[in-house]
């Protein structure tokens, strides 16, 4: 019986995808903030950090339209995501404890929601930009958006949940994610600014060494995924 194929480091790994996973994670960490809007900022900024991430591993330009369209900021988030920022001020209500838990059920599933469509964006632009889909001459004209909607087609495709019980996984044993909830549960000031602890970002590096763990484990998933990328660009091109 032949022996599966190890696992490779994070080393051996392209580190377009390293970074990849880490600013899925740092994305999936948006919802944290307490403030409603401030959290939808932070998001689109880590979304658009990605998206020039994998244009200068590519040696593209990064025009600013173009990357907002590829990074979804003219789409915006969910009616789902925008509930839950409104959600947050209420949690700084006295509520009941079966509240509090629900609350943070909540929470931990959109963490993973904006991770996960972070990372399936991230993956799937890094594969377009290999195949060599957009080319510098691209940039300003409508490819970026063809190749938005073709990342989005792919997606609504596959069944998300292999990737997004990962997420769930490491979300809902995040200590990052814990401290903050309860601080917003049972701190009067929740809402003003604060300092990062000193291990939070050490906590995030597990989280994506994690998650590129993951990543290796689904990598039949993404396979499909890209498989699907491509029918739904193809047709885009087509006349």
């Amino acid at each position: 019986m032949t022996e599966p194929k190890p696992r490779p480091s994070e080393n051996e790994l392209p580190p377009v995808l390293g970074r990849v996973a880490f600013l899925a994670v740092v994305s999936g960490l948006t919802p944290l903030i307490p403030v409603p809007f401030l959290d939808d900022y932070a998001l689109r900024q880590a979304r658009e950090s990605m998206v020039l991430t994998i244009l200068s591993e590519h040696s593209l330009p990064r025009p600013a339209p173009a990357v907002e369209v590829l990074a979804g900021s003219h789409v915006g988030r969910t009616a789902g995501g925008r509930l839950m920022s409104y959600m947050k001020g209420l949690a700084l209500f006295p509520v009941r404890k079966l509240f509090r838990k629900l609350f943070f059920v909540l929470w931990v599933k959109d963490c993973v929601d904006v991770a996960s469509s972070a990372l399936h964006h991230g993956y799937l632009l890094n594969h377009a930009l290999d195949r060599g889909d957009l080319r510098p001459e691209d940039m300003e004209g409508p490819l970026p958006g063809r190749i938005h909607d073709a990342i989005v087609a792919a997606c609504a495709e596959l069944d998300p949940r292999p990737v997004n019980q990962a997420l769930r996984r490491l979300f809902a044993g995040s200590r990052l994610l814990m401290a903050e909830a309860t601080r917003a549960f049972f701190t009067p000031d929740a809402l003003r600014p604060r300092t990062p602890e000193p291990g939070e970002s050490a906590e995030v590096k597990t989280l994506t060494e994690r998650l590129i763990a993951a990543l290796w484990e689904e990598r039949g998933y993404f396979a499909a995924l890209q498989q699907h990328y491509d029918m739904h660009l193809k047709a885009r091109h087509a006349p």
